[in-house]
């Protein structure tokens, strides 16, 4: 690790009008700082002499007291609103107290990641406002990367801010065109939506048709998009604004303004719509803009990752990435189901006892199923088994309606959790526990400590935990304050117990898997599952790298051979928008430690020449180079296994297929290697023949050229090994 740090500081009211200057390492990103007339912090990026943040203002607003019932303050009438507002006021009259600058430059090792070893290396400008109307005072600290800005606010201890109550947050990324733009509507519970691509401008008109793709109950506004955005400019810069950090905090979305073409921030409500409440010495999540002239280093930026505080967990030891199958497909088909009986007039609700219940007989989380599902897991070399629907509740929540909990520990009388350890530890098998929470946050922090106990107790080294539905306490949002922190709280609480977490519908990953690594993956998109319930655009699988996965690996749950649907469930007609190389090609290009193989086994079985590569893929790795992208369009990356000199290169293409063309190059001079590709066939298409595909085996070096043509919503997927 090397590390070097430079500080000057510079104090006087005198800096006021001064422009502060900020480079990036590599001298081609330039960020400028000041204060406008009104003392309003005012920020602009330049990346290689061309605006990419034209002049923003930044700031927070506070919420106002009630000057009628306000303890706090001296004024007490109506005629004092005005006073009141400047008391709230964190976005103006400010003078410049101060300045430090440093550099910092490290070699740091993640737990698991996309490269064994990623580089911090950044200039840093922090600023000390002052508020002498209010004699108060905050930081703002900007971080210059070769790839990006990464930015805050700190609040240090003082007399005249202490505690307060955020109404919003202030900060502005005004753009300097009207980019092209891939992004999903605002929402404070969901990100599960399609990708809509448009100009900036178009923004308003196309969110009517957007929002109509999902079911939200959360409030929707016009110009409200989430992060990461992901932007192109017609000059061609590619653009991305998403957060970092995210620790006690709400999640931010951004609203546009299309006469001044700004984002602004847009903080998510509690349930009585104030936006977060704070105690100083604090800090808000960094506000990060990633900028490259190649679609290639978006996706190869660490800046989120970077931004984050150190692993805080000391023996990492245990957290282990999986690769894994599981009891899942046929119940999102709606073959099988989650719960034990239909019969829900015999059971009442919180019931434990099933005796005299009427078993369904398509309750998939059964003993003797789960059991064929580790005999395949055993035969193929796979770590694990998730079994969904094995715990009493389902029922509560299908059958009533009403306000549905689990207890975590409960089994049903046809799934033998004891036995199923035993049969498991004796095939070399882990099992994947599942704790859908229903949104019930209380109860589930509540039976926390027992649930973890339990899956310790019986061989889980890892949950997926699910919120579906309005949160409990009501009015509570997925992306709030509040369920920030207790998504927090279970990744903490997890790891006293040496658990991994895999947390679907919970809130958008900011990087965090770098302190707390065995928040091992997480949903926060719209995932495979949705092939199920109508399909994902073709693009889709393009798109979320880029986008999604700014923030940190997603369980995405690829590997679906079987593209109809219908073969599972005559009543689904849903198609999954592939063909089987792309299916293979995910395992690489959407990066994860943590990778399913999603299909039932039977499917599998029909192609195992194909499934070979899912076998042979690895989870971890050294290094990765990507090779080719464009949003919306491709994505090419290789991609070598930790500690082997193996290779495996994916390639992802949208409805208008790909022609890719490259070289070896990454791979050692003078070796040779043998490259087993698996490919669209010449007739090859999602919606006509995606099962269709070409094996072939043949022998490379680093200068053999790669040609090989992805079908429409195609791809191809190549395991490279050295021949000894």
């Amino acid at each position: 690790m090397k590390r070097m740090l430079t500080a000057l500081a510079v104090a006087g009211l005198s800096l006021t009008a001064m422009a502060q200057q900020l480079k990036s390492p590599n001298g081609q990103l330039n960020m400028e700082f000041s204060l406008d007339a009104q003392g309003r912090p005012t920020y602009c990026l330049q990346y290689k002499g061309r605006d990419v943040i034209k002049p923003s203002h930044l700031g927070l607003e506070l919420k106002q007291e009630d000057p009628n019932k306000a303890q706090d303050f001296e004024f007490k009438t109506r005629a004092d609103a005005s006073k009141l507002a400047q008391k709230a006021n964190l976005t103006s009259g400010f003078q410049i107290a101060g300045t430090q600058t440093a550099t910092f430059d490290e070699t740091w090792t993640p737990v698991w990641g996309e490269e064994s070893s990623i580089r911090n290396h950044y200039n840093e400008l922090c600023v000390s406002l002052s508020q002498p109307m209010n004699e108060r005072s905050i930081n703002i600290r900007f971080r210059l990367y070769d790839d990006g800005l990464g930015f805050r606010y700190e609040f240090p201890e003082q007399k005249n801010l202490t505690y307060f109550t955020l109404k919003e947050e202030r900060t502005q990324f005004a753009m300097a065109g009207d980019h092209t733009a891939w992004w999903i509507p605002g929402d404070y519970d969901t990100q599960e939506y399609e990708t809509v691509t448009s100009k900036l401008s178009e923004i308003r008109v196309k969110m009517k048709d957007a929002v109509t793709q999902n079911s939200s109950q959360t409030p929707i506004w016009e110009g409200g998009v989430q992060t990461a955005l992901m932007m192109k400019s017609a000059d061609g810069l590619y653009i991305n604004l998403h957060e970092a950090a995210c620790i006690d905090y709400s999640t931010m979305h951004l609203n546009y303004d299309e006469k001044t073409q700004t984002f602004e921030s847009w903080l998510t409500p509690d349930a009585r719509g104030d936006k977060g409440y704070l105690q100083a010495p604090c800090v808000s999540p960094w506000r990060t803009v990633m900028v490259s002239d190649k679609a290639t280093d978006i996706l190869a930026s660490r800046l989120t990752l970077n931004l984050n505080e150190p692993c805080k967990i000391k023996d990492t030891s245990w957290i282990k990435p999986t690769k894994y199958i599981g009891v899942w497909w046929d119940m999102i088909t709606n073959k099988g189901t989650w719960s034990y009986t239909n019969d829900f007039s015999t059971v009442k609700l919180g019931e434990t006892d099933f005796a005299h219940a009427k078993p369904n007989g398509t309750h998939s989380a059964n003993t003797a199923n789960v059991k064929r599902y580790i005999d395949f897991a055993a035969e193929h070399g796979f770590d694990a088994v998730l079994v969904e629907g094995w715990n009493v509740g389902w029922e509560d929540w299908f059958g009533h309606e009403k306000d549905y909990v689990f207890d975590f520990v409960t089994p049903y009388p046809d799934f033998d959790v004891k036995e199923i350890h035993r049969y498991a530890a004796s095939k070399g098998v882990k099992m994947i526990m599942h704790h859908e929470t229903s949104g019930s946050a209380r109860n589930y922090e509540r039976h926390l400590d027992k649930a973890y106990q339990f899956m310790v107790d019986n061989g889980y080294p890892a949950v997926k935990s699910g919120y579906v539905g309005n949160i409990v306490p009501r009015g509570e949002h997925h992306y709030g304050q509040w369920m920030n922190n207790h998504y927090q709280y279970c990744i903490e609480k997890a790891a006293d117990y040496r658990i991994m977490v895999n947390a679907h519908e919970a809130t958008r990953p900011t990087g965090i898997c770098r302190t707390w690594p065995n928040l091992i993956g997480n949903e926060s998109a719209r995932g495979t599952e949705y092939e199920s319930f109508g399909g994902n655009a073709v693009d889709h699988t393009t798109i979320l790298p880029f986008t999604r996965l700014i923030g940190g690996p997603m369980d995405y749950t690829p590997g679906i051979f079987e593209t109809d649907c219908s073969k599972m469930n005559p009543g689904n007609n849903s198609r999954v928008r592939t063909t089987i190389a792309r299916q293979l090609a995910l395992y690489v290009t959407m990066y994860s430690p943590l990778q399913m193989a999603a299909d039932v086994p039977e499917h599998y079985q029909e192609h195992l020449d194909a499934f070979q590569f899912i076998k042979d893929v690895a989870l971890d790795w050294d290094k990765s180079v990507y090779v080719e992208a464009e949003p919306g369009d491709y994505i090419t990356i290789a991609r070598k296994q930790k500690g082997s000199e193996k290779w495996f290169v994916g390639c992802t293409a949208d409805e208008n297929g790909h022609d890719a063309d490259f070289t070896l190059s990454f791979l050692n001079p003078g070796q040779k290697y043998t490259a087993t590709i698996y490919a669209d066939a010449k007739d090859a298409s999602w919606d006509k023949n995606p099962k269709a595909y070409t094996i072939k085996q043949q022998t490379v070096t680093s200068k053999t050229r790669i040609k090989l043509h992805a079908a429409s919503g195609g791809g191809f997927a190549i395991s490279i090994v050295p021949i000894k």
